[in-house]
Parts: structure tokens; sequence; C-alpha cells
């Protein structure tokens, strides 16, 4: 279906670390402005990276002040010298004059129901007051149950759910798993939830297929931990395995990412220079094409991966992390009781002959592929539909919000 012309989607991404909001967001902006003439998309961002990437045509971003969570669970300014509150207190109200002035046809808000620190609900009523469709766009695995629901009562974000929130999407299948698993909602609420499906990935046709660098060529395990700023483990691991067995099945291109630690990454450099069949980069915008040429694939399990390893239908092995939530390995766990991937635990002890093993299995194991499960990649042709929908449905009488 084909909306009118100059419909306006606003998309909200808190993006306090890591790429994964980001890129989930940068993903369905993308597939709306490609099939809707004149639609724009503003993504509002905190990542400090974002402008990094080559956004389509009609697709804009508004980067907020970034916020980084410390091990204390507390909040601080990734760069600004003021203090937290006041940090919190710019992005709050430049979401709120952005959302004002662009005046959206659609509100989509990633993951964090009313934001950073409750950073958007002041503009989720001014717009719910104007009548703006309202979206909360939720990956597949949150984190335990027990951990969410606790989360969610401390944060009050049932009441908004409720009552501000038009329509809940999950960027997943229910029978792979149920977000809402042990989550005490209503049935007001349940009735919101929509099943998308996971986002299907393709590599962009207007992008040149750069190669990394001279030693790797089609065949390789790509290794990646995402962005990078908790995958020192993953790579570790990977870097044992290659160093005590030479006649592993391919080489290695690692991309550290680039919220990985300079000295890590400095570290994990110097070993590499030593080994002949392992290369690495830092990061790279166009990482879909680094995927499609892969072999195989070893990595921690993120969202974002797994949506790509499903796209490309790449075997792979999963290392999830357990913390600072669960989502990796309840995600990990489920994909591999459909045997879509392979996980091996982190034991703590990086045995290099385990992670040997691991890669000599992976080049014989099956493509996701192997497995049929209906609507498994449909995501965004739902949500195209699902946004089409809400941008059709004549606006409600509007309110004065102040």
């Amino acid at each position: 279906m084909r909306v009118k012309e100059a419909y306006r989607v606003l998309i909200y991404s808190h993006d306090s670390f890591g790429l994964g909001h980001l890129r989930r967001c940068m993903t369905i902006a993308n597939r709306l402005v490609a099939n809707h003439k004149g639609l724009s998309v503003l993504i509002l961002s905190g990542s400090p990276i974002i402008g990094s990437f080559n956004f389509r045509a009609r697709v804009d971003f508004v980067r907020i002040p970034g916020m980084i969570k410390l091990r204390n669970g507390e909040y601080t300014p990734l760069k600004l010298h003021i203090s937290p509150d006041q940090t919190l207190k710019l992005r709050r109200d430049i979401i709120y004059h952005t959302s004002r002035a662009f005046d959206p046809d659609l509100f989509i808000v990633d993951k964090e129901p009313l934001g950073l620190l409750g950073e958007v609900g002041r503009t989720l009523e001014m717009l719910k007051g104007r009548g703006t469709p309202l979206v909360l766009g939720l990956r597949d695995v949150m984190d335990d149950p027990r951990l969410l629901a606790a989360e969610w009562d401390r944060k009050k974000v049932m009441p908004a759910l409720a009552d501000l929130y038009d329509e809940i999407w999950i960027y997943g299948l229910r029978q792979i798993y149920d977000p809402f698993t042990g989550i005490d909602a209503p049935e007001s609420v349940r009735r919101k939830l929509v099943y998308t499906g996971y986002l299907r990935r393709n590599v962009p046709r207007n992008r040149p297929q750069e190669r990394p660098g001279g030693l790797i060529g089609e065949g390789y395990f790509l290794v990646t931990p995402g962005g990078g700023g908790d995958g020192e483990a993953l790579v570790d691991w990977v870097l044992r395995a290659y160093e005590c067995d030479s006649g592993l099945p391919h080489p290695a291109l690692v991309v550290f990412g680039p919220f990985m630690a300079p000295q890590s990454r400095q570290s994990f450099t110097e070993r590499i220079e030593r080994l002949d069949r392992v290369e690495a980069i830092t990061f790279h915008t166009g990482f879909e094409s680094l995927m499609a040429r892969a072999k195989g694939v070893v990595a921690m399990g993120g969202y974002n991966t797994f949506c790509e390893i499903l796209s490309f239908d790449r075997p792979a092995v999963i290392v999830p992390r357990t913390a600072p939530r669960k989502e990796q390995l309840i995600r990990t766990q489920q994909a591999s009781k459909l045997k879509l991937v392979q996980m091996l635990a982190d034991d703590g002890g990086h045995d290099p002959k385990a992670m040997a093993r691991a890669l000599h299995a992976l080049a014989r194991q099956p493509a996701p592929s192997s497995v049929s499960i209906p609507g498994l990649l449909d995501g965004l042709d739902i949500i195209d539909t699902l946004a089409s929908d809400l941008l059709l449905r004549p606006a409600e009488p509007i309110r004065t919000v102040v």
C-alpha cells in the first residue's frame, strides 16, 4: 500500500551505548522511504557514531547529547562536562521541541517505552494530544522475565503502554519467544501486540562491495562482537583457537566494533599480526556485505546480528553474553533449540580447543534455511503495512497539550 506524499515519521532511539537500536531504526526508516514516495523519516538518536552511516534520501537524524550507563547503574554524559541532570534536561528539551516542530504523522519509539530515564514521556503526551499514532517497537527478547517485570514496574511502564501507545510491534515471532512472558499486562495492552517477524537485511544496491584487506577473500569466518563494547572475551577466544590450531577450515575476519576499548583493540591487533590466517578491521558501515560473503559467523547474538545471520543464511556459532541482561542468552537458547544456530557457552576458561572444535563444526553446519519457519523474516513487510494503516487512519480531534 502506498501512502500519500508528505507524510512524516519520527523514530526515537535512546542509544546510550552500542549499535543495536540505531541499526534497527535505520533499517525500518530505509524501508519506509523506499516504499513510499515523499514520506520522510527523522531519527532522534544519542549514538555518537550516527553520522558515520549513509542514510537514504528522505531519512535524516537529530543527534541528542550522548549518555552512557556506568557499572553502578547510573547514567553520565558521554562527552559534555555538565551534570547528568543538565544533560538529561537538554536531551528531553531537544526531543520535545524537535517533535513539536517536525509534527510527525507517526511516532515510533524503540525499546524504551518512556525513553531514557523517562525523557520521552512529555513528548508522548504532547503527540497523543495532537492525535498522532504512537507505536512502541520491541525486539524479540528484552530480558529475563523477572528482571524485566521489576524494571518495568520501577519505571511505571504499564500505564504508558495502556494509556499512550496505540500499538506495540514486536520484531520477532511468538513461537520463538514472547517478550511479554511473565509480565502482568492487562488484556487492553496485550491486544496492542503485533508480532512482525524478524527484519530482513540486504546488501545496499548502491554500495560498492568493499573488501577490508588483501588477505581475506570470499571464504572466511566472520567474527563480530557487535559494537564491541563488551566483546573482548569473544575475540580473545577465537584468537586462542587460531593460535593453537593451524588447520582450521577457513581464515577469520574479525570486526572489533567501534566501541571496543582502544587498549584491547591494540592488544588483539598485535596478536593478529603474528597469525597468517586472521585479519581485523575496527568498523565497517557496509557490514551486510561482509556477512554476505562469509562462510560462517561467530558472534555474541545481539538482535541485529541474529537478523543478519538469518537474512544471509549463514551458519553461525553464538557465544551469548549473560550480563547485564539475559537477552542474548535467551535468544540463542531458543534459536539453538530450533537448530537455526549453534550455541557455545562461555565458561570463562576460553579453552582454545573448545572454540577450535566449534569452528571445525561450523564449516559443516547446515544454514538456517534448512529449518522452515513461516514468516520468519517478514518483519519489514508487516511493518510497512502497519505503518501505512496508521498513517491513513483519520486523526482524532486535537487536544491542547503544552
